[in-house]
This record gives structure tokens, C-alpha cells and sequence, in this order.
């Protein structure tokens, strides 16, 4: 198996499930509406809307530096806001960060395992600890909209249930 694959596998597991650590990030959002999404339950923290924007914008941002183009993230670019809290717009976050990580996970697996020691564009990283990251991240904010789903209290719908 290539370190691409096991990569990859790592990026899937995160996302989509099998990963040891606990649910996934699809499993995490399953089921919530736009205004469970919306809230805030955490003094300070951000909502599960405002992290699943952020989750996206990474996708796109690192996509970008992944295909030769350096990206000066702005606070914006970084933390998408959340315009409009209805069932339509959390849908279409859904679904761009559906389509954000399918169009990133397609373009890491055309990388070379020869490629990995080699930077992105604007980046001081290598594209391994890169795509490291990238899983590593998305674990961080797994667990931070577990929390929030925890302190948003019973109206929350369980994984399964």
C-alpha cells in the first residue's frame, strides 16, 4: 500500500467513519437542523455551522496550495460567516463541504508518493505533514462539534437513533 493510500484512508476515516477515536464528521452532522447548527451553546465558541464553513474553506484552501497557488487566508476565507440560518443554507454548506473534500481527496490522489517531501505553494510545510494536518484538523473540529451537539442537550438527534 502507498503512503498516498494510507493518507487517504486516514482522510476517509475522519470523515466518513471506521476511525477508532469515535464518530465521524458525517455521523457528527447527521440529522441536525439549521438552527441546532446555528446555535451557539458555548459561550465563545463557534457553531457546528460556523465550523463546517471552516472545514470547507480548508478543503478549497489547501486544494489550491496542493495545485501551485499560494493562498493569503483571510479572517473571512478562514471563518466563512454564516449569512442566512435556514434549512436551504445549511443544506448548501452540506453539501459544499461534500463537494470541497471530494474535489481535495480527487487531487491528493493523483499526488506521487515521490511528491510528499516536496511544499505546497505559500506553504513551509511538506505535502505529507500537509495531509497530515488536514486529517489532524478535522479530528479537532470532530470533537469540538461533539461537544457543542453535548451541550445543545437532548434536542439533538443521535447517530443510529
Amino acid at each position: 500500500m502507498s503512503e498516498i493510500s494510507r493518507i487517504l484512508d486516514q482522510m476517509d476515516r475522519a470523515i466518513s467513519g471506521e476511525a477508532w477515536h469515535g464518530p465521524a464528521l458525517s455521523t457528527l452532522i447527521e440529522g441536525l437542523s439549521a438552527e441546532q447548527a446555528s446555535m451557539h451553546p458555548v459561550n465563545g465558541a463557534h457553531s457546528i455551522w460556523e465550523i463546517v464553513n471552516h472545514l470547507a474553506a480548508w478543503n478549497r484552501i489547501v486544494h489550491l496550495r496542493f495545485a501551485g497557488t499560494p493562498a493569503d487566508v483571510t479572517p473571512e476565507m478562514d471563518w466563512p460567516p454564516v449569512w442566512e440560518a435556514s434549512e436551504i443554507e445549511w443544506r448548501r454548506s452540506l453539501d459544499n463541504l461534500r463537494e470541497s473534500r471530494a474535489s481535495f481527496r480527487a487531487a491528493v490522489e493523483r499526488v506521487r508518493d515521490e511528491e510528499l517531501s516536496s511544499q505546497p505553494a505559500g506553504t513551509e510545510w511538506s505535502r505529507y505533514a500537509t495531509l497530515h494536518g488536514v486529517v489532524q484538523h478535522d479530528l479537532y473540529h470532530a470533537g469540538q462539534i461533539a461537544i457543542l451537539k453535548k451541550a445543545l442537550g437532548s434536542g439533538v438527534k443521535k447517530a443510529g437513533a
